[in-house]
Protein backbone atom coordinates (compact mmCIF):
# COMPACT_ATOMS: atom_id res chain seq x y z
CA UNK A 1 0.00 0.00 0.00
CA UNK A 2 1.30 3.41 -1.07
CA UNK A 3 2.12 6.04 1.92
CA UNK A 4 1.92 9.51 2.16
CA UNK A 5 5.66 10.81 2.05
CA UNK A 6 4.97 13.51 4.13
CA UNK A 7 2.49 12.30 7.01
CA UNK A 8 3.10 8.57 6.47
CA UNK A 9 -0.63 7.97 6.06
CA UNK A 10 -1.62 5.25 3.95
CA UNK A 11 -3.31 6.50 0.70
CA UNK A 12 -6.49 4.55 -0.73
CA UNK A 13 -7.15 4.96 -4.46
CA UNK A 14 -9.83 2.78 -6.18
CA UNK A 15 -10.08 2.67 -9.85
CA UNK A 16 -14.12 3.47 -9.98
CA UNK A 17 -12.97 6.60 -7.64
CA UNK A 18 -13.16 8.94 -10.66
CA UNK A 19 -15.60 11.02 -13.17
CA UNK A 20 -14.20 11.04 -17.24
CA UNK A 21 -15.04 14.58 -18.51
CA UNK A 22 -13.71 13.55 -22.92
CA UNK A 23 -15.27 16.87 -23.81
CA UNK A 24 -12.74 18.33 -21.99
CA UNK A 25 -10.13 16.00 -22.25
CA UNK A 26 -9.91 15.56 -18.46
CA UNK A 27 -10.36 12.89 -15.55
CA UNK A 28 -11.30 14.08 -11.80
CA UNK A 29 -9.25 11.41 -9.83
CA UNK A 30 -9.80 10.87 -6.17
CA UNK A 31 -7.12 9.94 -3.32
CA UNK A 32 -7.72 9.02 -0.07
CA UNK A 33 -4.95 9.52 2.69
CA UNK A 34 -5.21 8.58 6.23
CA UNK A 35 -9.50 8.56 7.23
CA UNK A 36 -10.83 11.79 6.75
CA UNK A 37 -8.15 13.50 4.05
CA UNK A 38 -9.04 13.67 0.22
CA UNK A 39 -7.08 14.79 -2.42
CA UNK A 40 -8.45 15.28 -5.62
CA UNK A 41 -6.67 16.00 -8.57
CA UNK A 42 -7.13 15.97 -12.54
CA UNK A 43 -6.00 13.86 -14.88
CA UNK A 44 -4.56 15.37 -18.46
CA UNK A 45 -2.00 16.32 -20.68
CA UNK A 46 -3.10 19.79 -21.82
CA UNK A 47 -4.08 22.79 -19.17
CA UNK A 48 -7.50 23.00 -19.35
CA UNK A 49 -10.48 24.75 -17.83
CA UNK A 50 -13.22 22.83 -15.81
CA UNK A 51 -16.70 22.57 -16.56
CA UNK A 52 -18.32 20.48 -13.97
CA UNK A 53 -18.57 20.06 -10.11
CA UNK A 54 -17.96 15.76 -9.37
CA UNK A 55 -20.14 16.85 -6.46
CA UNK A 56 -21.92 13.28 -6.60
CA UNK A 57 -18.43 11.54 -6.90
CA UNK A 58 -17.37 13.02 -4.03
CA UNK A 59 -20.61 12.05 -2.19
CA UNK A 60 -20.19 8.90 -3.42
CA UNK A 61 -16.66 8.25 -2.07
CA UNK A 62 -17.98 9.60 1.65
CA UNK A 63 -20.84 7.13 1.70
CA UNK A 64 -18.50 4.40 0.74
CA UNK A 65 -15.90 5.70 3.44
CA UNK A 66 -18.86 5.50 5.57
CA UNK A 67 -17.97 9.37 6.06
CA UNK A 68 -21.31 11.18 4.56
CA UNK A 69 -22.14 12.15 7.95
CA UNK A 70 -18.39 13.85 8.97
CA UNK A 71 -16.68 16.61 8.42
CA UNK A 72 -13.60 16.08 6.23
CA UNK A 73 -10.51 17.82 4.86
CA UNK A 74 -9.58 18.33 0.98
CA UNK A 75 -6.96 18.66 -0.78
CA UNK A 76 -7.13 19.79 -4.36
CA UNK A 77 -4.29 20.04 -6.87
CA UNK A 78 -4.60 22.72 -9.41
CA UNK A 79 -1.71 21.44 -12.00
CA UNK A 80 -2.92 22.59 -15.43
CA UNK A 81 -6.07 24.11 -14.41
CA UNK A 82 -5.86 27.61 -15.77
CA UNK A 83 -9.51 28.81 -15.67
CA UNK A 84 -13.10 27.42 -15.11
CA UNK A 85 -16.44 28.05 -16.82
CA UNK A 86 -19.37 30.22 -15.76
CA UNK A 87 -21.12 27.88 -15.03
CA UNK A 88 -18.84 25.96 -12.63
CA UNK A 89 -18.69 29.55 -10.85
CA UNK A 90 -22.77 29.21 -9.67
CA UNK A 91 -21.78 25.48 -8.80
CA UNK A 92 -19.50 26.54 -6.84
CA UNK A 93 -21.52 29.25 -5.02
CA UNK A 94 -24.63 26.88 -4.38
CA UNK A 95 -22.44 24.53 -2.79
CA UNK A 96 -21.58 27.52 -0.32
CA UNK A 97 -24.32 29.07 0.53
CA UNK A 98 -27.04 25.92 -0.44
CA UNK A 99 -25.67 22.66 0.06
CA UNK A 100 -24.65 21.58 4.14
CA UNK A 101 -20.52 21.67 5.39
CA UNK A 102 -18.67 18.78 4.64
CA UNK A 103 -14.91 20.40 4.99
CA UNK A 104 -12.80 20.93 8.35
CA UNK A 105 -10.36 22.56 5.92
CA UNK A 106 -9.90 23.08 2.07
CA UNK A 107 -6.39 23.55 0.92
CA UNK A 108 -5.43 24.39 -3.04
CA UNK A 109 -1.91 24.25 -4.42
CA UNK A 110 0.30 24.17 -7.66
CA UNK A 111 -2.11 27.11 -9.05
CA UNK A 112 -1.34 28.28 -11.72
CA UNK A 113 -0.44 32.68 -11.12
CA UNK A 114 -3.09 33.27 -14.13
CA UNK A 115 -5.83 31.33 -12.12
CA UNK A 116 -4.83 32.45 -8.89
CA UNK A 117 -7.49 35.19 -8.66
CA UNK A 118 -10.25 32.77 -9.32
CA UNK A 119 -9.33 30.99 -6.57
CA UNK A 120 -8.30 33.90 -4.48
CA UNK A 121 -12.16 34.78 -5.33
CA UNK A 122 -13.73 31.36 -4.19
CA UNK A 123 -11.90 31.84 -0.91
CA UNK A 124 -13.32 35.28 -0.30
CA UNK A 125 -16.94 34.00 -0.27
CA UNK A 126 -16.62 30.85 1.66
CA UNK A 127 -18.24 30.97 5.05
CA UNK A 128 -15.80 31.24 7.70
CA UNK A 129 -17.20 28.29 9.37
CA UNK A 130 -15.26 26.34 5.99
CA UNK A 131 -11.51 27.29 6.25
CA UNK A 132 -9.86 27.92 2.70
CA UNK A 133 -5.59 27.92 2.29
CA UNK A 134 -3.62 28.37 -0.72
CA UNK A 135 -0.28 27.02 -0.67
CA UNK A 136 2.08 26.37 -2.92
CA UNK A 137 3.18 22.09 -3.08
CA UNK A 138 1.52 19.13 -2.05
CA UNK A 139 4.06 19.09 1.35
CA UNK A 140 2.74 22.63 2.19
CA UNK A 141 -0.73 21.09 1.90
CA UNK A 142 0.05 18.19 4.27
CA UNK A 143 1.67 19.92 6.59
CA UNK A 144 -1.47 22.82 6.95
CA UNK A 145 -4.09 20.24 7.49
CA UNK A 146 -1.67 18.08 9.84
CA UNK A 147 -1.30 21.52 11.85
CA UNK A 148 -5.14 22.21 11.54
CA UNK A 149 -5.63 18.46 12.85
CA UNK A 150 -3.30 19.77 15.65
CA UNK A 151 -5.43 23.29 16.47
CA UNK A 152 -3.63 25.53 14.55
CA UNK A 153 -5.14 27.03 11.63
CA UNK A 154 -2.80 28.61 9.20
CA UNK A 155 -2.91 32.33 10.00
CA UNK A 156 -1.38 34.62 7.35
CA UNK A 157 1.38 37.27 9.10
CA UNK A 158 1.31 40.75 7.91
CA UNK A 159 4.89 43.17 8.56
CA UNK A 160 3.25 46.41 8.27
CA UNK A 161 -0.44 47.31 9.37
CA UNK A 162 -1.02 48.38 6.10
CA UNK A 163 -0.12 45.00 4.26
CA UNK A 164 -3.08 43.76 6.73
CA UNK A 165 -5.45 46.27 5.31
CA UNK A 166 -4.71 45.71 1.89
CA UNK A 167 -4.99 42.06 2.08
CA UNK A 168 -8.58 42.57 3.69
CA UNK A 169 -9.78 45.41 1.39
CA UNK A 170 -8.72 42.51 -2.25
CA UNK A 171 -10.36 40.30 -0.29
CA UNK A 172 -13.68 42.34 0.18
CA UNK A 173 -13.49 43.25 -3.17
CA UNK A 174 -12.87 39.96 -4.72
CA UNK A 175 -15.68 39.15 -2.74
CA UNK A 176 -18.12 41.89 -3.89
CA UNK A 177 -16.74 40.98 -7.43
CA UNK A 178 -18.18 37.24 -7.26
CA UNK A 179 -21.20 38.41 -5.79
CA UNK A 180 -22.10 40.66 -8.92
CA UNK A 181 -20.67 38.23 -11.51
CA UNK A 182 -20.92 34.35 -9.77
CA UNK A 183 -25.05 35.21 -8.04
CA UNK A 184 -26.02 38.05 -9.95
CA UNK A 185 -26.42 40.10 -6.18
CA UNK A 186 -26.53 43.59 -7.76
CA UNK A 187 -28.74 45.06 -4.71
CA UNK A 188 -26.01 44.04 -2.05
CA UNK A 189 -24.38 47.50 -0.53
CA UNK A 190 -20.43 47.45 -1.65
CA UNK A 191 -18.78 48.70 1.91
CA UNK A 192 -16.41 51.64 0.34
CA UNK A 193 -12.95 52.52 1.95
CA UNK A 194 -11.78 55.90 3.35
CA UNK A 195 -11.72 58.31 -0.23
CA UNK A 196 -7.66 58.31 1.10
CA UNK A 197 -6.84 54.41 0.78
CA UNK A 198 -5.05 53.32 -2.21
CA UNK A 199 -8.31 50.79 -3.41
CA UNK A 200 -10.77 53.25 -3.09
CA UNK A 201 -11.20 54.16 -7.18
CA UNK A 202 -11.23 50.35 -7.16
CA UNK A 203 -14.17 49.53 -4.69
CA UNK A 204 -15.96 52.85 -6.56
CA UNK A 205 -15.63 51.77 -10.37
CA UNK A 206 -16.88 48.35 -9.06
CA UNK A 207 -19.71 50.09 -7.34
CA UNK A 208 -20.39 52.15 -10.68
CA UNK A 209 -20.47 48.54 -12.51
CA UNK A 210 -22.98 47.53 -10.15
CA UNK A 211 -25.22 50.49 -10.70
CA UNK A 212 -24.64 49.81 -14.50
CA UNK A 213 -26.28 46.25 -14.51
CA UNK A 214 -28.87 47.33 -12.17
CA UNK A 215 -29.57 49.93 -14.88
CA UNK A 216 -29.12 47.09 -17.65
CA UNK A 217 -31.45 44.62 -16.00
CA UNK A 218 -33.91 47.12 -15.16
CA UNK A 219 -34.27 48.40 -18.79
CA UNK A 220 -33.98 44.61 -19.95
CA UNK A 221 -37.24 43.87 -17.46
CA UNK A 222 -38.47 46.82 -19.56
CA UNK A 223 -37.97 45.36 -22.38
CA UNK A 224 -39.27 42.22 -21.68
CA UNK A 225 -42.63 43.56 -20.56
CA UNK A 226 -43.02 45.62 -23.70
CA UNK A 227 -42.24 42.60 -25.66
CA UNK A 228 -44.71 40.16 -23.78
CA UNK A 229 -47.04 42.83 -23.91
CA UNK A 230 -46.86 43.10 -27.60
CA UNK A 231 -46.87 39.18 -27.72
CA UNK A 232 -50.25 38.75 -25.57
CA UNK A 233 -51.13 41.80 -28.09
CA UNK A 234 -50.48 39.97 -30.84
CA UNK A 235 -51.96 36.33 -29.24
CA UNK A 236 -55.13 37.98 -28.69
CA UNK A 237 -55.68 39.90 -31.70
CA UNK A 238 -54.58 35.99 -33.19
CA UNK A 239 -57.30 34.74 -31.11
CA UNK A 240 -59.95 37.57 -31.78
CA UNK A 241 -59.76 36.53 -35.65
CA UNK A 242 -59.45 32.46 -35.09
CA UNK A 243 -62.75 32.87 -33.06
CA UNK A 244 -64.36 34.99 -36.19
CA UNK A 245 -63.00 32.76 -38.37
CA UNK A 246 -64.65 29.58 -36.65
CA UNK A 247 -67.89 31.80 -36.81
CA UNK A 248 -68.20 32.26 -40.27
CA UNK A 249 -67.18 28.35 -40.56
CA UNK A 250 -70.18 27.78 -38.31
CA UNK A 251 -72.15 29.59 -41.11
CA UNK A 252 -71.17 28.26 -43.91
CA UNK A 253 -71.42 25.38 -42.70
CA UNK A 254 -75.12 26.18 -41.41
CA UNK A 255 -75.71 27.18 -45.07
CA UNK A 256 -74.26 24.51 -46.79
CA UNK A 257 -76.61 22.04 -44.70
CA UNK A 258 -79.45 24.43 -45.47
CA UNK A 259 -78.53 24.16 -49.65
CA UNK A 260 -78.36 20.44 -48.88
CA UNK A 261 -81.16 19.68 -47.15
CA UNK A 262 -82.88 21.82 -50.24
CA UNK A 263 -81.24 20.30 -52.84
CA UNK A 264 -82.44 16.67 -51.51
CA UNK A 265 -86.22 18.45 -51.15
CA UNK A 266 -85.89 19.34 -54.78
CA UNK A 267 -84.34 16.02 -55.72
CA UNK A 268 -87.62 14.51 -54.50
CA UNK A 269 -90.15 16.89 -55.99
CA UNK A 270 -88.00 16.50 -59.19
CA UNK A 271 -88.11 12.63 -58.32
CA UNK A 272 -92.10 13.17 -58.26
CA UNK A 273 -92.17 15.66 -61.02
CA UNK A 274 -90.10 12.52 -62.91
CA UNK A 275 -92.76 9.78 -62.27
CA UNK A 276 -95.63 12.18 -63.19
CA UNK A 277 -93.86 13.14 -66.87
CA UNK A 278 -93.08 9.55 -67.56
CA UNK A 279 -96.84 8.55 -66.72
CA UNK A 280 -97.80 11.65 -68.73
CA UNK A 281 -95.81 10.55 -71.85
CA UNK A 282 -96.52 7.23 -71.39
CA UNK A 283 -100.31 7.80 -71.50
CA UNK A 284 -99.97 10.72 -74.76
CA UNK A 285 -97.35 8.16 -76.19
CA UNK A 286 -100.21 5.10 -75.96
CA UNK A 287 -102.92 7.37 -77.10
CA UNK A 288 -100.60 8.82 -80.18
CA UNK A 289 -100.24 5.51 -81.01
CA UNK A 290 -103.20 4.18 -81.20
CA UNK A 291 -104.29 7.26 -83.16
CA UNK A 292 -101.98 6.82 -85.93
CA UNK A 293 -103.54 3.00 -86.20
CA UNK A 294 -106.70 4.33 -86.71
CA UNK A 295 -105.26 6.69 -88.62
CA UNK A 296 -104.51 3.48 -90.74
CA UNK A 297 -107.66 2.19 -91.42
CA UNK A 298 -109.41 5.46 -92.63
CA UNK A 299 -110.36 5.99 -96.18
CA UNK A 300 -109.02 9.60 -97.08
CA UNK A 301 -107.06 11.26 -99.03
CA UNK A 302 -103.47 9.27 -99.45
CA UNK A 303 -101.60 12.67 -98.87
CA UNK A 304 -103.27 13.50 -95.97
CA UNK A 305 -103.17 10.12 -94.26
CA UNK A 306 -99.59 10.11 -94.73
CA UNK A 307 -99.33 13.86 -93.46
CA UNK A 308 -101.43 12.74 -90.48
CA UNK A 309 -99.49 9.82 -89.91
CA UNK A 310 -95.77 11.33 -89.57
CA UNK A 311 -97.19 13.84 -87.06
CA UNK A 312 -98.15 11.33 -85.17
CA UNK A 313 -94.50 9.92 -85.17
CA UNK A 314 -92.76 13.34 -84.83
CA UNK A 315 -94.78 13.54 -82.07
CA UNK A 316 -94.21 10.22 -80.26
CA UNK A 317 -90.43 10.93 -80.96
CA UNK A 318 -91.30 14.03 -79.38
CA UNK A 319 -92.66 12.73 -75.97
CA UNK A 320 -89.82 10.28 -75.96
CA UNK A 321 -87.07 12.54 -76.03
CA UNK A 322 -88.95 14.27 -72.97
CA UNK A 323 -89.48 11.53 -71.29
CA UNK A 324 -85.70 10.19 -71.27
CA UNK A 325 -84.46 13.82 -70.47
CA UNK A 326 -86.64 13.83 -67.47
CA UNK A 327 -85.86 10.23 -66.40
CA UNK A 328 -81.70 11.17 -66.51
CA UNK A 329 -82.01 14.33 -64.07
CA UNK A 330 -80.08 13.13 -60.54
CA UNK A 331 -78.46 14.43 -57.45
CA UNK A 332 -75.43 15.13 -59.39
CA UNK A 333 -77.05 16.73 -62.12
CA UNK A 334 -78.96 18.96 -59.11
CA UNK A 335 -75.68 19.58 -57.55
CA UNK A 336 -74.11 20.34 -61.12
CA UNK A 337 -77.09 22.89 -61.86
CA UNK A 338 -76.12 24.52 -58.38
CA UNK A 339 -72.67 25.24 -58.98
CA UNK A 340 -73.34 27.04 -62.20
CA UNK A 341 -75.83 29.09 -61.19
CA UNK A 342 -73.31 30.05 -58.39
CA UNK A 343 -70.88 30.69 -61.04
CA UNK A 344 -72.94 32.41 -63.43
CA UNK A 345 -76.41 33.56 -61.73
CA UNK A 346 -77.19 35.74 -64.66
CA UNK A 347 -77.88 32.48 -66.41
CA UNK A 348 -82.06 32.28 -66.17
CA UNK A 349 -83.86 28.61 -65.89
CA UNK A 350 -84.19 27.99 -69.37
CA UNK A 351 -80.34 28.47 -70.15
CA UNK A 352 -79.67 26.69 -66.88
CA UNK A 353 -81.84 23.78 -68.40
CA UNK A 354 -79.99 23.29 -71.49
CA UNK A 355 -76.69 23.67 -70.29
CA UNK A 356 -77.66 20.53 -68.14
CA UNK A 357 -78.89 18.66 -71.48
CA UNK A 358 -75.98 19.89 -73.42
CA UNK A 359 -73.62 18.46 -70.35
CA UNK A 360 -75.64 15.44 -70.57
CA UNK A 361 -74.18 15.35 -74.19
CA UNK A 362 -78.47 15.62 -75.78
CA UNK A 363 -77.23 17.03 -79.35
CA UNK A 364 -78.91 20.65 -80.87
CA UNK A 365 -82.07 18.83 -82.17
CA UNK A 366 -83.18 16.60 -78.99
CA UNK A 367 -82.50 19.63 -76.80
CA UNK A 368 -84.47 22.45 -79.09
CA UNK A 369 -87.98 19.91 -79.36
CA UNK A 370 -87.10 19.12 -75.25
CA UNK A 371 -87.93 23.08 -74.79
CA UNK A 372 -90.05 23.48 -77.81
CA UNK A 373 -88.04 25.73 -80.05
CA UNK A 374 -86.51 25.42 -83.65
CA UNK A 375 -82.75 24.48 -84.46
CA UNK A 376 -81.62 27.71 -85.10
CA UNK A 377 -83.28 29.48 -82.04
CA UNK A 378 -81.56 27.20 -79.95
CA UNK A 379 -78.49 27.85 -81.68
CA UNK A 380 -79.39 32.26 -80.87
CA UNK A 381 -79.60 31.59 -77.14
CA UNK A 382 -76.17 29.09 -77.19
CA UNK A 383 -74.54 31.88 -78.95
CA UNK A 384 -75.78 34.03 -75.92
CA UNK A 385 -75.34 31.96 -73.24
CA UNK A 386 -71.58 32.18 -74.63
CA UNK A 387 -71.32 35.58 -73.94
CA UNK A 388 -73.61 35.10 -70.27
CA UNK A 389 -70.89 33.03 -69.39
CA UNK A 390 -67.92 35.27 -70.50
CA UNK A 391 -65.97 32.58 -72.15
CA UNK A 392 -63.17 33.09 -75.01
CA UNK A 393 -63.93 33.30 -78.41
CA UNK A 394 -62.63 29.81 -79.32
CA UNK A 395 -63.26 27.75 -76.28
CA UNK A 396 -67.13 25.54 -76.15
CA UNK A 397 -69.66 25.68 -74.02
CA UNK A 398 -69.45 21.88 -73.71
CA UNK A 399 -65.64 21.68 -72.78
CA UNK A 400 -66.11 24.37 -70.08
CA UNK A 401 -69.39 22.69 -68.44
CA UNK A 402 -67.92 19.39 -68.08
CA UNK A 403 -64.47 20.83 -66.58
CA UNK A 404 -66.98 22.54 -64.18
CA UNK A 405 -68.88 19.25 -63.43
CA UNK A 406 -65.60 17.63 -62.30
CA UNK A 407 -64.06 20.35 -60.35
Amino acid sequence: MENCPVSKLPIVEKSHWKTEHPDQRYTTRVKKIGKDIFLTYYETETDIAIEDRDQSLFRMILEECGLEDDLVYLMRDLSHVNNISYAYKIILTQLIYRWPPYYKLIVFYNIDPAFLTIVETFASIVPESTPVVLVESYEEAITAILDAKAGSLPQEEYDEEEDALYAQRKKEFLAATARIGWMNMLNQPISLPDQDELLYPFFKALECLQQDLQAKEKLSANEKKIAESKTEKKLSEKIILLNAQLELNNQLKTQFDREKAALRSRIAAQDMEITRVSTAVAEKTAALQSLREKIFGLDIDKELKKEMIESCAQMIETETIEKKINTDLTATDSEFLSKLQRQHPNLNQRDLRICLLIKLNYDTREIARSIGISTRGLESIRYRMHKKMELSKHQSIKNYLTKLAVS
